[in-house]
C-alpha cells in the first residue's frame, strides 16, 4: 500500500491547510469547513479529530489523511451533525436595527412615525384635549342633595366614593382614555368648589402616554322638588287626622315612639299637633295611605276618607285633590275600667261587664279583676258595640294595702263556657284604706283584686271608688249595685313620681312637632307613660330607650328595689350625628 502524505495532527498544519480550503470553497462548504475549525480549534483532542477520520482496512489505531481526504471531509460529516451546525448558524446570526436621532433631542431611538422620543412626544401631544377642566353640578342647598339629570336628586357625603362616582359620569369624553386613578384634593367648604386629581392614559402614535390633571366642579346652589314644595304654601296633598277622644295623651306618646322605631316618618313634610289630636301632612297619597296602615296595625282605630279638588284640566280630563283620611283610635287607654254591653260580655265567654284594660294594641286587652278571666275586644267588635271608659287613673284614690289573702284555685268563681284565664295574676282578697285616713279610721274597705302577685301589706295602690264616683253610664246604671264592688284596684303605686323621675337614668327621642298643643310640654300624661315603660317590660319592647349621660347617677344604697327600673341592657347608646332627626326627651329636632 502506497503510504501518502499524512496529517500529524498538528494544529498549525491544519491552519495552513484550513486557509487553503477556504480559497476556492462555495459559500455552504466554508460554513462546514467554518464548524470544522471550530471543532479543531476548541476541542482539539482524540475523541473530537477521531469524529473527522477514517478507519483504513489494516487497522490502523490512527487514519492518516491525505490531502483529498481532508478536502473531502466536510462531506462526509453526518447530516445530524451538519443540521446541528446550521440551527447553531442561524442563531447566532442577529439582525442589527438601525437607529435615527431624535428631530427635537437628538436621542437615539427607534424609528416611528414622528421621529420623537417619548419625552418629547408627551411635551408636545395633550391626551386631555376633548376633557373639560371646569364643570358645573347643581345641589339642593336645603337638604344637599344632588341633581342628576332629569329629575333624580342623590344624597353624597363630602369626599365620598358615591360623590366621585357621580362627578366622574358628569365629565364628558372620559371614555376616550383609560382612567387610572381619580382623588380629591382639599378645598374650602364654603368655597362651592370641588376639585378632583385625574390620571389617565392614550394610546398616541404607538406610543402609550400618561397624564396627570385637575378638574375643578363648580357647585351651584339650587332647590330641589320636595324642598320647594315645604317652602311654599298648600305644598302637601294628603294629611292623616289622629284623633282620640280622652282627657289625656299618652295613646299618642306610645304612637310617637313607634314612629320613630319604625322610621314612618321619613316621608312626612310637617307634623302639627292640636288640641285632640295629630296631624301628619304628605306630598303623595300612597305615603299617607302606608301611615294609616301603620296605625291600624298597632292601635285599634277606624278611619274615614275625603278629598277636595284644586284644580281641573278641561283640555287632558285631570284632577288634582286634596285628600284627608281621619283616623280615630277607640277612647279605651290602657289601665281604664270599663263597663261592657250585655251583649259583648256573652259573646266574649261571660266575662263580667266591669273589667280592667291591661294593654292596648291593635286590639283591647280586658281582664276581669274578680274571676282573672281575660278576653281581647278586636276593633271591628268594639266599633260593633261601642263602649267607653267608667273611670281613668285620674280619678283613681290612693290606698293603702292592710291585708291580703291569696284564693285558692277551687275557691275562684267558674262555670260552664267561661273564657281563657290569665295565668300572670294572681287572685286576691285585698283589705284596704285611703291613704289620706290612714291611722284616722278603722274601717276597712274589701276587694278582690288581680294583682295578689303584686301587693302586700303595707303598698300602695290605685283604686276606683265605685261607691263615691259620678259614672253617666247608660250600661252601668243598669248594673245591681249589691253585686259591684265598692273599690276596684286598678295599679300598684311605686313612690313619689319626683323621687322616680331623677333617679331615671334613660330618655327618649321625640318628633319634630309644629305643634300648637306640644306634645313633650307638661302634660302629666307623658309622666305617666314613662313610668308604665318602668313597670312594664313588655310594653317597652316597641320602643327605643337611651341612655341618658348627663343624668347624675343614683346611689345604689338609696334605692328602693321594690320600684321598677329599666337596666342598662334594656337601653341603646345615644349615637348624635350632625343634623340628627330627634333629640333627647323634651327637645324636639328637625328629622
Amino acid at each position: 500500500m502506497i503510504r501518502k502524505r499524512t496529517y500529524t495532527g498538528d494544529y498549525n498544519s491544519w491552519s495552513k491547510l484550513f486557509l487553503k480550503l477556504m480559497g476556492g470553497a462555495s459559500q455552504f462548504e466554508k460554513q462546514c469547513l467554518r464548524a470544522v475549525n471550530k471543532i479543531k480549534r476548541n476541542a482539539f483532542n482524540e475523541r473530537l479529530f477521531d469524529q473527522l477520520c477514517f478507519e483504513n482496512d489494516e487497522g490502523y489505531n490512527r487514519s492518516l489523511l491525505t490531502q483529498n481526504e481532508i478536502d473531502s471531509s466536510y462531506f462526509q460529516l453526518k447530516r445530524s451533525q451538519i443540521n446541528r451546525i446550521k440551527m447553531e448558524y442561524m442563531e447566532n446570526k442577529t439582525q442589527t436595527i438601525g437607529r435615527i436621532k431624535c428631530c427635537d433631542c437628538d436621542f437615539l431611538i427607534e424609528p416611528n412615525a414622528t421621529n420623537m422620543c417619548a419625552e418629547c412626544l408627551r411635551k408636545r401631544v395633550d391626551i386631555t384635549d376633548g376633557i373639560p377642566k371646569q364643570v358645573a353640578i347643581q345641589c339642593c342647598s336645603h337638604c344637599n342633595r344632588y341633581l342628576k339629570p332629569p329629575d333624580q336628586w342623590l344624597v353624597c357625603a363630602l369626599e365620598s366614593k358615591e360623590l366621585l362616582a357621580f362627578c366622574l359620569k358628569k365629565l364628558k369624553g372620559l371614555k376616550q382614555v383609560h382612567l387610572v386613578d381619580a382623588t380629591f384634593l382639599w378645598t374650602e367648604p364654603h368655597s362651592k368648589r370641588l376639585k378632583v386629581k385625574l390620571i389617565v392614559q392614550k394610546e398616541a402614535f404607538g406610543v402609550i402616554l400618561q397624564q396627570e390633571f385637575v378638574v375643578e366642579y363648580v357647585v351651584q346652589s339650587f332647590m330641589c322638588s320636595s324642598c320647594h314644595k315645604i317652602e311654599g304654601k298648600n305644598y302637601w296633598r294628603a294629611v292623616v287626622q289622629l284623633r282620640q277622644r280622652v282627657a289625656h295623651k299618652k295613646t299618642f306618646f306610645y304612637l310617637e315612639q313607634l314612629i320613630l322605631k319604625h322610621s314612618m316618618h321619613s316621608n312626612c313634610i310637617n307634623i302639627k299637633a292640636i288640641h285632640a289630636g295629630v296631624d301628619f301632612f304628605f306630598t303623595k297619597k300612597d305615603d299617607a295611605r302606608k301611615m294609616v296602615d301603620f296605625f291600624m296595625s298597632v292601635v285599634p282605630c277606624k278611619y274615614t276618607t275625603a278629598q277636595q279638588l284644586i284644580s281641573h284640566d278641561t283640555h287632558s280630563n285631570t284632577f288634582d285633590y286634596k285628600h284627608t283620611f281621619s283616623v280615630e283610635i277607640v277612647p279605651i287607654c290602657r289601665d281604664d275600667v270599663v263597663c261592657l254591653p250585655l251583649s259583648l260580655s256573652r259573646s266574649l265567654g261571660n266575662i263580667g261587664q266591669v273589667c280592667i284594660c291591661y294593654r292596648v294594641t291593635n286590639s283591647l286587652s280586658l281582664i276581669d279583676p274578680r274571676t282573672l278571666q281575660i278576653a281581647e275586644v278586636s276593633t271591628q267588635q268594639f266599633w260593633r258595640t261601642p263602649f267607653c271608659a267608667i273611670g281613668s287613673l285620674k280619678q283613681c284614690t290612693e290606698y293603702t294595702v292592710m291585708d291580703t289573702n291569696m284564693i285558692a284555685d277551687f275557691e275562684r268563681i267558674s262555670f260552664a263556657g267561661q273564657g281563657k284565664l290569665s295565668y300572670k295574676h294572681v287572685l286576691a282578697d285585698a283589705w284596704v284604706v285611703r291613704s289620706s285616713e290612714l291611722g284616722m279610721t278603722e274601717n276597712l274597705v274589701h276587694s278582690r283584686t288581680h294583682l295578689g302577685h303584686l301587693l302586700k301589706p303595707g303598698d300602695s295602690v290605685l283604686g276606683l271608688d265605685l261607691s263615691t264616683i259620678n259614672i253617666n253610664d247608660m250600661e252601668y246604671n243598669k248594673l245591681k249595685k249589691e253585686n259591684l264592688p265598692d273599690v276596684i284596684l286598678v295599679k300598684k303605686a311605686y313612690g313619689e313620681k319626683a323621687y322616680r323621675r331623677r333617679r331615671r337614668a334613660w330618655k327618649l327621642k321625640h318628633l319634630n312637632i309644629d305643634a300648637e298643643t306640644d306634645l313633650t310640654g307638661t302634660d302629666a300624661g307623658l309622666e305617666d307613660f314613662l313610668e308604665d315603660l318602668e313597670e312594664d317590660a313588655e310594653y317597652r319592647q316597641n320602643v327605643n330607650i337611651y341612655k341618658d349621660h348627663d343624668k347624675i347617677a343614683v346611689d345604689e344604697n338609696d334605692v328602693d328595689d321594690d320600684v321598677p327600673r329599666i337596666t342598662l341592657q334594656d337601653m341603646l347608646d345615644d349615637l348624635v350625628l350632625e343634623g340628627d332627626a330627634t333629640d333627647e326627651e323634651g327637645g324636639p329636632m328637625m328629622e
